[in-house]
């Protein structure tokens, strides 16, 4: 359907009827799959304001995004001037919040997923009272230091939950967030006490239903039965190219439907607001399944020359349409003004938010009383204080414990911290009994059974971080992992990314690290991927050489709650080794043998992960032949940085150039740590099928080799 290019769009429900989507615009909203409706239940929303202050208060959102938009000459105007509608009844009719304290545990979640409209949600915080988001911030608009940057992100404005912007992204967060809810809900609700019990809600836009991620996470979605997830598409027919006709033609409600979704079409979201309203009662009484909401709109509505069109999307209208604009909507303002009716109308979220949250509080306080153990539990997982010597579960080893691979003891730490640590939970993208990620007291988080702790993702590496993602940001406490083979990072980069950005405390737990896993061959073998991860700021790769190493990630990966961790583990079994410890794995990099003295020795191996061995062993014939050799375990680069200088000069000293580094992965950044004399062996190039003896022999990860180099300086 291409949507009609008007020369004027009226502003009152009674004009538009004669102009614009003719007599579509005030149809009742058609309704997919479902006919008639159940009887009224006790839902939360607000009595809508007068019409006239409805109106006003949708411009007032359209001209504040308007006017930060020319301001900065940069941004998308288009959106915030089409769902302002859509922006107002939710926020000020249905959505429950506390502006004084945004972070309030049982608050309802939004999600901007198309974040470039993220004007639209700036205007409607400013609106309702949170302090983070004045009128000095909106008018510093996609400035240096300012709260309200091009892309919503949670950790600069308050009100905002998850970083959005890369589409899909946001929209598969907030799948995750309704998984957040749905299971503490079934965890800790009682037939008295009701206390996990908030809805999450979202608006995509084309962009994001174009992205495979989304369909990901609605699959999934509708999967799980998320029935407190409501999702308004904007149905505008625009994406930055021109009309969507040229690339995105397909029933969106038919496929949603067929994922398990209840689905709404709003075919006037420009004037219909009871139609709005409507659509989000009829959602809230459904309780199986998640809804989508197709909301028509017209975007950039009420530019006279540029509504509907595509250079209203990514651009400022221009200093002559602006005035246009606001003589189209006979708004006389000048910019940034915010009407005394409307500012009085939305002051009262302030009272009532602190009112919700105050009775939420005595709630849970008496509830804390009658169930001492889930509320001590839940509590927990709001604050995100952990239980006290909660590491002391973690498994410990000795030199003389069995060799095994790292991601067979990566298990058996994953089932040690979910007995002692209340939100922790996780699964695998479909390889659970490959990454052994499995919680064996737990069952699978499923529709029926969503107090469960196993999840499973199927094969959807790009949902499964953002989902993972959110439930990290949903509540302190929350500690979730996800895995897939590391190779398959490839596959979900960008939830990598925006859990760095983001500061997403996700454990994501990857094995077959490297050309170890043998036979299956270098499409499955990574070899860059250590490397490009590592060039990422803000997240922590731990590649473990042995039990107690794994035991030391994992114990790092839980603490750093601001930033994700990467486990690199091993497929191979590998041995437990002399002079690994948990507390060296905290630094980053440490000594595990050294027969040097005075921080003087002859030649330093450094090695990681299942490289370690062969560096340890390696050192050993050196030794014999009488040099002073020191063997340094490089687990993280990322922490062994952060350390003094001088513990850096005491792991390795800057008098000894005689370095050689051994990981099988390029040597691509190694130079930092080796030097111009030194040598780095890696994997410049791709792997192969074979066994992995063959392969590392073949490719130079040999004992033998590290010694032939170690000669050769």
């Amino acid at each position: 359907m291409t949507p009609p290019t008007p020369a004027r769009i009226p502003t009152s429900p009674a004009s538009t009827a004669a102009a614009g989507r003719g007599s579509l615009l005030f149809r009742r909203p058609f309704v997919a799959g479902r006919r008639g409706g159940r009887p009224a239940t006790a839902l939360f929303a607000r009595t809508p304001a007068a019409a006239e202050l409805v109106e006003r208060s949708v411009n007032t959102i359209r001209f504040l995004a308007v006017d930060a938009v020319e301001k900065a000459n940069s941004g998308h105007p288009g959106l915030p001037m089409g769902c302002a509608p859509l922006g107002h009844v939710l926020f000020d009719e249905f959505l429950r919040f506390n502006p004084r304290n945004p972070g309030w545990f049982d608050r309802d979640r939004f999600v901007l997923s198309a974040g470039h409209g993220c004007m639209l949600h700036y205007a409607l915080l400013h609106l309702a009272g949170y302090e983070g988001v004045t009128m000095d911030d909106l008018k510093a608009f996609r400035q240096w230091g300012s709260r309200t940057p091009g892309h919503p992100e949670n950790f600069e404005t308050a009100g905002v939950e998850v970083t959005t912007g890369p589409l899909g992204q946001g929209f598969a967060n907030a799948v995750g967030l309704a998984l957040a809810e749905k299971h503490l809900a079934a965890r800790f609700n009682k037939t008295d006490f009701t206390i996990v019990d908030h809805y999450t809600y979202v608006i995509l836009g084309d962009g994001c239903q174009m992205e495979g991620v989304a369909n990901e996470a609605s699959s999934l979605a509708g999967h799980w039965g998320l029935g407190k997830l409501i999702a308004f598409y904007d149905d505008n027919h625009i994406s930055i190219d021109g009309s969507t006709d040229i690339a995105f033609t397909e029933d969106v409600l038919a496929r949603y439907e067929a994922l398990g979704w209840h689905t709404i079409w709003v075919k006037n979201g420009n004037t219909g607001y009871d139609d709005i309203r409507a659509a989000i009662k009829e959602a809230k009484e459904v309780k199986d399944k998640p809804t989508l909401i197709k909301v028509t709109t017209t975007i950039g509505y009420g530019s006279p020359n540029k509504a509907s069109t595509h250079s209203v999307h990514g651009s400022a209208l221009g200093s002559k349409e602006v005035e246009a604009t606001r003589k189209n909507l006979l708004w006389p303002h000048e910019p940034f003004h915010v009407p005394d009716e409307v500012k009085s109308h939305w002051g009262h979220h302030l009272d009532e938010g602190a009112s919700l949250e105050a009775e939420w509080n005595a709630k849970f306080a008496e509830y804390e009383k009658k169930y001492q153990q889930e509320g001590a539990e839940l509590n927990s997982i709001i604050s995100g204080e952990l239980p006290s010597e909660w590491d002391k579960a973690l498994p410990t080893y000795t030199p003389e414990s069995p060799a095994d691979a790292t991601r067979n003891l990566s298990q058996q730490c994953l089932n040690a911290l979910a007995k002692v640590i209340p939100g922790f939970l996780g699964g695998s993208a479909d390889l659970a009994s490959s990454n052994m990620t499995l919680l064996k007291m737990f069952g699978d988080f499923q529709k029926d059974t969503p107090e469960e702790r196993n999840i499973r993702f199927g094969v959807r590496e790009h949902a499964m971080g953002a989902i993972c993602n959110a439930i990290a940001l949903h509540s302190p406490g929350l500690i979730p992992y996800c895995s897939t083979f590391f190779v398959f990072t490839d596959y979900m980069r960008a939830p990598i990314r925006l859990s760095a950005l983001c500061g997403s405390g996700v454990i994501y737990v990857m094995t077959h690290d490297s050309i170890g896993l043998g036979e299956d061959g270098p499409t499955h073998q990574p070899v860059e991927q250590l490397f490009s991860l590592r060039a990422m700021p803000n997240i922590l790769v731990l590649r473990p050489a042995d039990g107690t190493e794994t035991s030391g990630a994992y114990r790092l990966a839980v603490i750093n709650r601001q930033r994700p961790s990467i486990l690199a583990l091993s497929r191979q079994k590998l041995p437990q080794l002399e002079g690994t410890s948990v507390e060296g794995a905290a630094k980053g990099g440490y000594v595990i043998s050294d027969n040097s003295l005075g921080n003087k020795p002859e030649l330093i191996l450094i090695g990681t992960g299942s490289e370690l061995e062969i560096a340890a062993k390696a050192a050993d014939e050196l030794r014999k032949e009488g040099k002073c050799v020191r063997v340094v375990s490089l687990i993280c680069w990322e922490l062994f940085e952060e350390q003094s200088e001088e513990y850096k000069e005491s792991v390795l000293p800057r008098d000894v150039s005689s370095r050689i580094s051994v990981e099988a992965g390029v040597t691509l950044g190694w130079e930092k740590y080796v030097g111009q004399k030194g040598k780095a062996i890696g994997i410049d190039c791709f792997g192969s099928s074979a066994p992995a003896g063959k392969i590392y022999k073949e490719l130079g990860l040999t004992v033998e080799n590290v010694i032939a180099a170690a000669k050769s300086l």
